[in-house]
C-alpha cells in the first residue's frame, strides 16, 4: 500500500435537503441507529485522512450536532443551489490548510461503502497535488473521488448544478479504480422505510 501523506482532507457532502428523501440526507442514520455522516467520517478516517470536514446546509446545526468529533462541519450557505456549492465549499475550506495535499470526497448518502473502498483509492498509486482518481462500479461513476491539490481550482470552476468534480475528471482523464467486487455503488435516494 503507498503511503498516505498528511495532508490528505476527507470531505464529506451532506448539505443537500433530500426533496426526494423526504427530508435532509444528513439527518438520516443507519437501521442500527449511526448517524449517515459518522459512517461516511468512519470511511474517510480508514481511507487514511488525517482531517475531517462535512459540509453541511440544509438544516445545518441539526446536522452538524451529528458530526464527530475529531470532523469539522462546515456550512454551505448556498447549499439550495445544487451538489456543486457545496463541493466548492468543501474545497475552499481544505484549500485553507497549506498542508493539504488531496482530497477525498463523498457523498453522505452512500452508507453502504466499506471502508476498503477508499482504502484502494488512496492505495492505488501516490497520492500528491497532481493526483486524480474516481471510483467505478463495472464501468460505472461512482464515489470517492481524490482530487489532488493542483486540480481543486479547475474542477470547483467546472462544478455546475449537480455536478461536482465529474465534468473536470473526465475531462482530464482521471485514473479510474474498479471497486465493483467490494460494493454496488448505489446510493440511497428514497424515503426512509416505514418503521
Amino acid at each position: 500500500m503507498s503511503a498516505v501523506p498528511p495532508g490528505l482532507t476527507g470531505i464529506v457532502l451532506a448539505a443537500g435537503g433530500g426533496m426526494r428523501a423526504g427530508g435532509p440526507k444528513g439527518l438520516r442514520a443507519g437501521e442500527d441507529g449511526t448517524p449517515w455522516v459518522v459512517t461516511a467520517c468512519s470511511m474517510l478516517r480508514d481511507a487514511g485522512c488525517s482531517r475531517l470536514l462535512v459540509v453541511t446546509g440544509a438544516w445545518a446545526a441539526a446536522v452538524a450536532k451529528l458530526v464527530p468529533p475529531d470532523a469539522t462541519a462546515v456550512d454551505c450557505a448556498d447549499w439550495a443551489a445544487g451538489l456543486a456549492a457545496s463541493f466548492r465549499t468543501g474545497l475552499a475550506t481544505a484549500a485553507e490548510d497549506p498542508a493539504a495535499t488531496a482530497a477525498l470526497i463523498t457523498l453522505v448518502d452512500l452508507p453502504g461503502m466499506p471502508a476498503a473502498v477508499g482504502q484502494r483509492i488512496v492505495a492505488a498509486g501516490t497520492v500528491d497535488a497532481r493526483t486524480l482518481r474516481r471510483a467505478v462500479v463495472n464501468g460505472r461513476p461512482t464515489h470517492p473521488v481524490l482530487l489532488g491539490r493542483d486540480h481543486w481550482a479547475g474542477a470547483s470552476e467546472l462544478a455546475d448544478g449537480d455536478k461536482g468534480a465529474g465534468p473536470y475528471l473526465k475531462r482530464h482523464s482521471a485514473e479510474l479504480i474498479e471497486v465493483g467486487d467490494l460494493w454496488d455503488g448505489a446510493d440511497i435516494d428514497g424515503p426512509p422505510a416505514a418503521g
